[in-house]
Formats: C-alpha cells, structure tokens, sequence
C-alpha cells in the first residue's frame, strides 16, 4: 500500500509520477473508511485529493505557507503531513482537529474555520515575507463556494494590484463560479497551460524590450490581445484585478495540476489557478447527493451516510416557519448558504418565491433582511450564532438604528460539539445582548421554539430566538410569554441558567438534595431585555446565586445579574457565574465538554460542597 510508504511531505515529492494516480485512489479509500468511524467533512475532501498531493509535490508547507479558505477540505493534507495515525481521534475531545490547526503541525499555516479570508490572510503574509527579506511562496486555497463571500473580493482586489508573488488557488466544484461556456474558451485554457506557451511569452517580452520601439510595440500586442481574450474569455475579472489567470485545470489529473502550479509559483506575481473538481469524486453516495456528505456522523460505508433526520430545533424551525408563512404572506426566509443546515429546505420548496440564498455572504444577508423590513416585509434570517458574528455591523446600523423588524433564527447557539472553537456558538449572548432594541429569547423545546417564534413574529423591533444543536429537553412547563419561570423551588440557593442548559440545573438540584440542601431553579426565557426581578425576588429569599451558562464571560447574564444586585444592594452568601471565562472552548461532544469544562449538573452541585 502507498500510503504506507507516506509518513511526511518529503515522501510524496519522491514517489514516481506514475504512482500518484494510485496514491490518490488509496487516499479516497481512507478518508472513507476514517470519516465513516468518527463523523467529519467529506464530500469536499473526496473532491480536493489531487489537488492537495500537487500541492505537496510543488511546495514545501512546513517552510511555504498553505492558507485553506474554511478548512473542510484539509483531511488530505493532515494525512501527507504525518497525522495518519491520528485520525482515530478527528473531531474528539483531545483528538485531531477537523480544520488546520498550527498547534498541530507546523505543515499548517492559520486557523480555518470560517470563509472568505484565505487571500486577505495569504496576502499579509506575503508581504511580510517582503519586509522581511525572507524566501518562501504563499498559497491561498480557496473552495466550498468561498467566492460567494464579499470578503473574498476585497482580498483578490488588493493582492491583485499588490504585485506581491502569491499563487490563489481557485477550487471550482460547480458551486461557487459559473462553467465556463464554449470551445474557444476551452481551446485556450488548454494552450495558455502549455509550458511553452510561458516560455515563449517570457522570451518574446525580454527581447522586445531591447528593440527599438520595441516596448511599444509589445503594450499595443497586449492591449490587442487582452481586449480580443475579453470578448471570448469568460475569465478576464482576475485579470483585471492583477493576476495572472491559469485555468480552468482539470482537478483530477495529478500531472496537469503539478505541472501548473510550477509555472504558478515560476512567474513570480499574483497568480490564480482555476481549477475544477468534483464534490464527493470516487464514492458513489457524496458524488450524487454532496449536500447531504458535506457534514456526515459515522456512517457505513457501502451504505453511505444517513439521510433521515431526526427531529431537532432546525427541523421543527424550518416546519413552522412554512405554517407560519401560510398564514402570512409577508414573512420570507433567508439562508447564508445553509439552507439544509438551518431546516429550511423544507420552506424553499413551499415558498420559493419568498426564500432567498445569499450565499456565505451573512452581512449582505443582514442588511437585505433590513431593506425588506423596511419595506414591509417580515423576514427570517436562519443562521448558525459563529457566522451571525459576520454580520455584526449591519445589524447595528441598518437594522438596529431603525429600530426594524427583522428576525434572527440563530442556529447551534451554545456548545456544538466536534467543530470546535471555530463553530462554538459562545459569542452571541454577549453581542446580541448589547443592541439597543434586541428582543433575545431562549428555548428549552420544541414547544417552547414554537411559540418563541411566533411571538418574535409579533413583536416590533429586531428579535432573535437563539437555540442549540440537536433536540430540546423534557419536562418545561408551556411557555405563555413571560420573561422566566421557576422550574423548582428552594430555600437554600438560587440556580439561574436558560435554554437546555437548564437540564443540568435540575440534575444539580437533585443531588443537593440528598445532601440535604433545598434549590431553587429558574428559567430565563428571555435575556434582553433582562428582566431582573425573578431573581432579586429568589435571591432574597436564599441567599445564594449561581448562573450557569455556556458563553463567554464578558457580557453573559451572569454579568448583569451581579451588576443588579449589586446596584440594589442585596447582601449575597454566595455568588457563583459559572461560564467559559475568557478562552475559546475546544472540540469534543457536547457532554463531554460540560463535564471538562464544570458545565455539567455534578459539578455545579460540587460548587456548593458541603454548606447549606
């Protein structure tokens, strides 16, 4: 077996050319059988597996620096750079991570969890490779559909007229760009990637730049060339940001790819590659459905992963929002290229006429949800809390400022499990909290994201109903719009947390219980407005506090409960804010991360040892 004979980069440049097709057909093999154990991305590694040996062929990444755009393309190059044996562990607590990691391996360049940015980010370290003398190449990878992204064009438009040496490699698996249309374009992509056609272009400009009138000469040639290529090239828009475009490059034939990056790195400016693959290439299940094995759990492999779902918020988000817009012909929905992520796939096919995907572009998104609000529409923008971040900004000044009605479905808000610190949805009760006007309301269940909607539906001013990963919790009383209730009562101590989190209060409360202390727990329904008042009423009775909450510290609840407190002048025994602090929680399952990081029903009653 090849792969056998891999253990680092160094091993991949000296394999014979004729064995790389081979090499590629064992890797598909592995990344198969290792994501079908643990869960991972799959579809979009099966599709990138020439690319990535090439890669390794032309470059050196312990010393060049390989920039991913998202990273869920990186098994490839985890498996070439040594962690091969590693991928037992992928995606769990303490294990390998599924994005580039540079506390992993010194093979990777930068943290990739989110897109658009791999060419701003290639592009800094290019030009201090510049400032500081020093010789290495840069190379942006880019996929997934990263160009839907305005991000993405803000850094081609600056690398572009940089002139700084760096390769952007351009993944087209048909989801992103447009095909290119006709034989003409085709014939010259073909003849553009021919060594000599380099060569000859190299020669021909060294010599007319000594002739007489030669440099003129040779700018007439190239506008006359250029303007010719602009009418039959469907390809100019690189071109004119700066780069030199290569493309489009089969992405599957291991030969054509390494012969191109060579020249791409040999010309020594801005350059694009384009290249085209297929998503899920070489296992049957991701080639014909690779929305469904993009994000897969351990699956068998002759079957290929499941594609029932159970129930979760998304589901049940998605299902009644399409009731809902039955009932109202206002509202719309809107997805950041997640449509199936977010449950609302459901809703595309009902009312295709009021659902719209922007693309991974969340502020563009952001800012279309306030012009439709401000002309009358209602619409719901579903999305995951880690990429709402992105629209931060819009939703200060064209929704906030206005005071408009626009509602945020944030998906995976809280601890999502195996993604990791790039997809954990802690920010948002800090950020969310502090819009002036923001209506922020928390469900523990199906019901209770139900009725939530429906009343963020009704309600003015922008609003977000922020829920976990997965299902709900069992046993909350039906939700009738007040701001918190008491789900147990106590003398002893005040236990305040929101969401599903609040499962772990009542494991808590029952094992202070057989210890002979009596808690009482509330549910926060809603956390901005804060509503104070049911917990200054619990905590004057006991005496003690504790908050718990799976957010950063800087602006979580717990915070301002204090703040309260304090201000009322309210003398506590004990106060407790048990959250994330201030560091970025790792990867793992989402119980094993409440038990490792104190989150988790024993530990918030061992807070309280022995004292009553």
């Amino acid at each position: 077996m090849l792969l056998d004979r891999i253990s680092s980069p160094a091993d991949v440049k000296t394999l014979p050319a004729r064995e790389l097709p081979a090499l590629c057909g064992e890797l598909r093999r592995e990344l198969v059988e290792r994501v079908a154990r643990t869960g991972g991305h799959l579809a979009s590694n099966l599709g990138a597996v020439e690319l990535t040996v090439a890669i390794h062929r032309i470059y050196d990444t312990s010393r060049d620096r390989l920039v991913f755009d998202v990273g869920h393309q990186c098994y490839v190059h985890k498996i070439l750079t040594g962690r091969r044996e590693l991928f037992s562990t992928l995606r769990q607590l303490g294990g390998l991570g599924g994005f580039p990691k540079p506390s992993e391996s010194v093979h990777d360049a930068f943290v990739a969890g989110h897109a658009s940015n791999a060419v701003s980010v290639a592009l800094g370290m290019a030009r201090a490779r510049t400032l500081r003398g020093e010789d290495y190449g840069v190379i942006a990878l880019l996929g997934d559909g990263a160009l839907t992204g305005g991000l993405a064009y803000e850094g081609l438009s600056d690398a572009g007229d940089s002139g700084e040496p760096l390769v952007v490699v351009l993944n087209d698996n048909g989801m992103s760009i447009d095909p290119n249309v006709g034989g003409v374009a085709l014939h010259l992509s073909r003849l553009r990637l021919r060594p000599g056609y380099y060569r000859f272009k190299k020669g021909y400009h060294a010599v007319m730049k000594h002739l007489p009138g030669g440099k003129k000469l040779y700018r007439f040639n190239h506008r006359l060339k250029t303007n010719l290529k602009k009418a039959l090239y469907p390809c100019s828009m690189f071109e004119d940001m700066g780069f030199t475009y290569l493309g489009p490059v089969d992405g599957h034939n291991v030969e054509q790819l390494c012969t191109t990056l060579a020249w791409a790195r040999e010309l020594n400016c801005p350059v694009l590659v384009h290249v085209r693959t297929r998503k899920g290439k070489g296992y049957a299940p991701a080639e014909d459905r690779p929305e469904r094995c993009h994000g897969v759990a351990p699956f068998d492999p002759e079957q290929g992963p499941a594609e029932k779902r159970t129930p979760d918020f998304s589901y049940v988000l998605g299902h009644e929002l399409v009731e809902l817009a039955g009932e109202n012909k206002r509202i719309c929905a809107i997805t950041a290229a997640m449509a199936e992520g977010t449950g609302l796939q459901e809703f595309a096919s009902a009312w295709p006429k009021r659902f719209f995907d922007v693309g991974i572009a969340e502020g563009h998104a952001v800012a279309m949800a306030a012009g439709m609000a401000k002309q009358g529409m209602l619409p719901v923008f579903a999305v995951y809390s880690s990429f709402l971040q992105r629209g931060y900004d819009m939703l200060l000044h064209d929704v906030a400022l206005q005071g408009l009605h626009v509602v945020l479905a944030v998906d995976r808000a809280g601890l999502v499990g195996a993604d990791g610190p790039t997809h954990h949805g802690c920010q948002d009760v800090g950020y969310l909290t502090q819009i002036p006007g923001m209506t922020v309301l928390c469900p523990a269940d199906f019901d209770e994201l139900r009725a939530m909607l429906r009343a963020a539906l009704a309600m003015e001013g922008p609003a977000a109903v922020r829920y976990p990963r997965g299902g709900g919790i069992e046993g909350c009383p039906p939700w009738n719009g007040e701001s918190a209730s008491v789900l147990r009562e106590g003398r002893d101590a005040t236990l305040v947390s929101y969401g599903t989190l609040t499962e772990e209060l009542l494991k808590a409360a029952e094992i202070l219980r057989g210890r002979g202390m009596e808690a009482e727990v509330l549910k926060l329904h809603r956390i901005a407005p804060l509503d104070p008042e049911p917990v200054l009423e619990s905590v004057r009775r006991t005496g003690r506090l504790l908050v718990l909450e799976d957010c950063l510290e800087a602006g979580s609840v717990g915070q301002r409960l204090a703040a309260e407190i304090a201000c009322r002048g309210i003398r506590l025994k004990k106060l407790c804010l048990k959250n994330l602090g201030r560091a970025f929680a790792p990867q793992g399952k989402v119980p094993e991360l409440r038990r490792l990081l104190g989150l988790d029903g024993e530990s918030v009653a061992a807070l309280w040892g022995d004292n009553v």
